[in-house]
């Protein structure tokens, strides 16, 4: 399985008309964050105070499974998503290079 780091911000050219509009996209996008955490897909995710931007780890076995993830939230969010290493394997990347040296 493989984590990635998903920033997003709002699309601020799909801004909601009014504030109704925009209590129902954040209602909606909010459930969708958490029914994604309780299929254990969303590991961790937060929001500004402001809600124009956050955070979501996430985790997927293949990269097709990320894209489509990744589909559910465009145009309404303007997306950069890059997979993320463990301690452990920060470690493992480190003596992998460190071996590659002494050669």
């Amino acid at each position: 399985m493989t984590r990635y780091y998903v920033k997003w911000t709002m699309n601020p050219l799909l801004a909601p008309k009014s504030p109704e509009e925009g209590m129902k996209l954040y209602q909606s996008l909010l459930e969708m964050v958490k029914a994604y955490m309780k299929a254990g897909i969303v590991k961790d995710w937060g929001v500004t105070s402001d809600l124009s931007e956050g955070y979501a780890i996430v985790e997927f076995a293949n990269e097709i499974d990320h894209a489509a993830y990744m589909l559910n939230w465009i145009p309404v969010l303007n997306i950069v998503s890059k997979p993320v290493l463990t301690a452990d394997q920060s470690s493992e990347v480190l003596n992998k290079v460190m071996a590659s040296m002494k050669k």
